[in-house]
Parts: C-alpha cells; structure tokens; sequence
C-alpha cells in the first residue's frame, strides 16, 4: 500500500513539473523578455536578429540547385576523354619519375644552392615577362620587370640572387597567353598537356611563342648553351617541378580533374583581367 502511495506521488510531482514548464521558445527575442522590454539594436549588419531574418524557399528544387552547381563549374572540354588519359599519364609520371627526381636533388644539394637555381632560371623567365608586359601596354609593370632584370642580372650575379623582391620589386608572371587573352582572344577548349599540366588553346599556343622568343632572345646565352648541354634543359625542368607546391592526388577527391581545370580556368581569368 505504501509503495502505491509513494508511486502515485512521484507521478502527481511530475507532471506538476511538465505543468510548469515553460514552451519551446520560437527565437531568441521572443523567449527572453530581457530583450522583449528593452528597445532592439540593430547589429552592425543593420539586423537585430539575423536568424530572424532568414527565410526558406519551399520551392527549391534540389534537382535545379544540382544542375546550377555543375553549370557553374562547367568549363569547354571536348577532349574530355583523352585529356582525362593524359592526366593520367602524368600522374605516373610525376609519381614514377619526376617526383624522385626532386627527391634526388633535394638530397644532394644543399637549400641555398636549390633557391639560386630557382633564382637563377626565373631571372631567365623575367624576359618574356617583360615582352608580354609591353604588348598589354602595362607601363608600370615593364619598368618594374626591367629594373628587375638589371638589378638581378648585375646585382645578383647572373640572376643567383634576388635583391630585386628585397627592394620592392616582386617577380610578376605574364605571358603570352595571357597577352591574347588581354586582346579577346578566346581560351578555346581545355587542354591538358604532357608534363605541363592543364592548360587550353590560346594558353598553349602562347607557350609556343614565348620559348621561341626566348630561344630567339638567348638571354645570357642559355638557349644556345642548352642545346649543347642538355642537362640545363633537365636542371630546369627539376626546378620547375620543385618550385610547384601542386601534387596529384592532393586534393583526396574523385573529382579531382574537375576540380583543377575549374581552379585553372578561373585564375587564369583571374590573371588576364588584372
């Protein structure tokens, strides 16, 4: 008897407790009468409550946000399938022999050696630079590569070092691609290109012409000696991969093609525009 008794207590206290409990509340100024009596102030968003503020559309249709997503990353690549193959090929490349290269390299020589090396050819690399400069008629920026090839190539010893980026003048990419592009030209369809990775028509045709100027050039007679010493030819294609951070397989995602023609498409937009 007393166990009932104490049982039907315990459920009389409960639900007294439920009882007086108060509602869910529906926002944060509606269940703090704090915020109810005091006039609102609005946040610097011009909101005074920003959840408030949001609203749903029932009508969205996840279907029609999908296609949206993928429009919006859609870029031109009619050679889809055998761009797909090549970007395979260079991932084994890069895996079988490129990226032991630079393993290789990194072990024999010491950093300081490695940053001149890397000094050294982006000094070369500052010449066409400055022919794409002048085409995009960018005053500013031919007279900053000009001084930067002066002051590398006299200061720093052949372009060794670098005092240039010390005194203010950064190294700043332009090329040839980049020049049609600042005239209209067209990208065309995507491209990815053996060892050099993504790329598309104009860019690629501006490849073309910017080693021929460059072989044209011979600045410092590198092009003429490398084609007596192809191991320059090597050097630089070892510091080229050293130089760039980017690793297949980085991104862990198995759209990871799509992913990089999308970042390369949008930066090199990016780079004409500026």
């Amino acid at each position: 008897m007393v166990n009932k008794l104490l049982f039907a207590t315990a459920l009389f206290a409960a639900g007294q407790a439920l009882a007086a409990e108060t509602a869910p509340r529906a926002s944060v100024v509606e269940a703090d009468p704090q915020v109810t009596e005091a006039p609102l102030t609005p946040e610097a968003d011009g909101f005074v409550d920003p959840l408030r503020e949001l609203k749903f559309n029932p009508g969205l249709d996840q279907r029609e946000f999908e296609r949206s997503t993928l429009q919006a990353l859609n870029v031109y690549d009619p050679l889809e399938s055998l761009n797909r193959r090549v970007y395979h090929f260079n991932y084994r490349l890069d895996q079988w022999v490129l990226l032991p290269m630079v393993s290789g390299y990194q072990y024999v020589t010491p950093r300081f050696v490695r940053t001149g090396v890397t000094n050294f050819f982006n000094n070369l690399g500052d010449v066409p630079n400055l022919f794409n400069s002048v085409l995009q008629l960018k005053a500013k920026r031919s007279a900053e590569i000009t001084a930067r090839l002066m002051f590398n190539t006299i200061i720093g010893v052949g372009g060794l070092w670098d005092p240039a980026t010390k005194m203010g003048l950064p190294r700043q990419s332009e090329d040839f691609g980049q020049t049609l592009g600042f005239y209209g030209v067209p990208d065309g369809p995507y491209l990815m290109l053996p060892v050099l990775g993504p790329s598309n028509l104009r860019d690629a045709t501006g490849l073309v012409v910017d080693y021929a100027g460059e072989q044209a050039i011979n600045y410092l007679n590198v092009a003429e000696a490398s084609s007596d010493h192809p191991e320059i030819s090597v050097l630089r294609v070892v510091d080229k991969r050293y130089s760039t951070k980017f690793r297949y397989g980085q991104l862990n995602s198995p759209f990871e093609y799509e992913k990089v023609r999308y970042v390369y498409t949008q930066a090199r937009k990016l780079q004409i525009a500026e």
